[in-house]
């Protein structure tokens, strides 16, 4: 998630004034994935809150239909020197909204297997 942001301008580690804190995980193994087998993620937003954003991931053997493991991790951002919460920009929303699930939340499974590019 963090590369997306980062090729989409609204991530700087180093430097930004709001950093995400990953406050909540969880996943759900289901089948195992050993070298040399690849890997295709799934990746979508679930909840985009006002300062936190729910992401959920499916990770798959390449060409199998059903996931390997499937969970979430929630971000809450904040300020870079305060530690406290802070409204998402505008900019970081509209990184995000592309990745936005529509409707009720599907199973993670049918997420796309490829990989999504950050907005130009």
């Amino acid at each position: 998630m963090n590369e997306y942001l980062i090729r989409a301008g609204v991530l700087d580690f180093e430097h930004g004034a709001t950093i995400g804190f990953v406050v909540e995980t969880h996943c759900n193994y289901f089948a195992p994935i050993v070298f040399p087998d690849r890997v295709e993620a799934g990746l979508r937003v679930a909840r985009l809150g006002t300062s936190s954003v729910r992401y959920e991931v499916g990770l798959f053997r390449e060409g199998d239909d059903q996931p390997a493991a499937q969970g979430h991790f929630v971000h809450v951002y904040v300020d870079r020197v305060t530690r406290r919460p802070v409204t998402l920009s505008a900019e970081l929303r509209a990184a995000l909204e592309p990745l936005a699930a529509s409707g009720p939340t599907p199973n993670v499974s049918t997420a796309t297997t490829s990989g999504a590019n950050p907005p130009d």
